[in-house]
C-alpha cells in the first residue's frame, strides 16, 4: 500500500503519523499550493490526508491516485484529535484500500468510489 502524505492543515508532530511511510507537507516546504500537493502525491502514489475539502471534492472527479482520507471532526485539542483518529485510524487504512475517499466524521466513516 501506498505511502501518506499529510496536509499543512493537520499536526506535524502527531505519533499516528511518526513513520516512514507518513511524509508531511512541511517536510516539503511550506510555499506549496493543494495543486502541487496534489500532482506530487499521484506521481508518488501518496495518500493524501487532510482536512481541507477541496481535495475531496478533486477525487471524486478523478482516477486515483491520489487517494484521500478526509478528516471532518471539527475543532479538537490535540490530545482529542489524536484519541478520534487512534481510534479509527486502522479501519481507515482497511477502507482506503477499496474506495477514493475515506470521510472520518465524529459518528462514523463514509468510503466513497
Amino acid at each position: 500500500m501506498a505511502g501518506y502524505l499529510i496536509d499543512a492543515n493537520l499536526p506535524y508532530r502527531f505519533s499516528l503519523w511518526a513513520s516512514p511511510e507518513h511524509l508531511h507537507a512541511f517536510d516539503l516546504g511550506d510555499d506549496w499550493s493543494d495543486s502541487r500537493l496534489w500532482e506530487y502525491a499521484k506521481a508518488n502514489d501518496l495518500i493524501l490526508v487532510t482536512k481541507d475539502a477541496d481535495f475531496s471534492e478533486r477525487v471524486l472527479v478523478s482516477t486515483p491516485p491520489p487517494r484521500v482520507i478526509h478528516v471532518r471532526l471539527g475543532n479538537h485539542t490535540l490530545r482529542e484529535l489524536h484519541l478520534a483518529l487512534t481510534a479509527v485510524w486502522p479501519e481507515v487504512r482497511r477502507m482506503i484500500r477499496d474506495f477514493k475517499l475515506v470521510q472520518i466524521f465524529e459518528d462514523r466513516l463514509e468510503g466513497i468510489g
